[in-house]
């Protein structure tokens, strides 16, 4: 029984994925996502829906344009594939429960804001804020109104401490160091974590992409390096590892 639950998560995060390929594609140049529908980008062929299959129409295309042969993007099978790999996860990792939910909310993000801001540079503010309404929603369902009031003050601790991040850095580099999206991105951790982790998240991301934002920045000194990414990633290792970490913080202070 449990292979099938598997199987069920994998199709529908593959499903969900090619889904926020549109959303992250459309929604930051104020595009629709129903008008006009998905298409080649070079010779605007409208897709059939056998052209549509997650990951299997792009296999069987062998990455090419059914009408124009023109290359398709491999980020587009790729994170179809992530969402429903990271799925599959989620629910290995919590079972049926509140923090599955929750899980599966933050691995959307994540998908949204890597497209979004690898593409744009740019993460639209409903990718942040519906989310974050979602969280507290459950947060309140699972553990009580005062419980959500204290993850509140968590992610305006959490949006505060990056918004000083940013001023500091801004002084150091004489350039803009962090974007707004990235403040607000530390809302959201701090709504899901306490303090102590959301602050764990910037130092894990930091850490991930210092090789990244060197190696691009040695091709190309001007080259921007969205931060986004890298902190939702900190944020699921950190959320799906939360209760060991937790314990480890909670022995180190025993030992202090």
């Amino acid at each position: 029984m449990e292979i099938y639950y598997y199987i069920l998560f994998f199709i529908f995060g593959i499903c969900l994925g090619s889904f926020y390929n549109v959303l992250a594609m459309r929604l930051p140049k104020g595009e629709s996502i129903i008008k006009p529908k998905s298409h080649c980008p070079k010779c605007l062929h409208e897709l059939k829906w056998y052209e549509l299959i997650p990951i299997i129409s792009f296999i069987i295309q062998k990455g090419k344009c059914k009408n124009c042969q023109a290359k398709l993007s491999f980020f587009y099978p790729f994170t179809e594939l992530v969402t429903g790999l990271l799925f599959v996860i989620s629910y290995y990792s919590f079972g049926f429960s509140y923090d599955l939910i929750i899980a599966l909310i933050l691995v959307s993000v994540f998908v949204l804001v890597i497209v979004s801001d690898l593409s744009y540079l740019l993460i639209p503010d409903s990718f942040i804020l519906i989310p974050s309404i979602l969280i507290l929603i459950i947060t309140i369902l699972e553990s009580g109104f005062e419980i959500g009031i204290r993850q509140l003050a968590f992610g305006l601790f959490a949006f505060l401490l990056m918004y000083f991040v940013m001023l500091l850095g801004n002084k150091l580099f004489k350039k803009e160091s962090l974007g707004g999206a990235d403040i607000k991105l530390m809302f959201l951790v701090g709504l899901t974590l306490d303090p102590m982790l959301s602050i764990l998240v910037i130092f894990l991301a930091s850490i991930i992409a210092l090789p990244v934002s060197l190696f691009l920045l040695v091709k190309n000194k001007e080259h921007i390096i969205p931060y986004g990414p890298f902190l939702m990633l900190g944020l699921l290792i950190v959320f799906f590892m939360k209760m060991d970490i937790q314990e480890i913080f909670n022995a180190l202070l025993t030992w202090f």
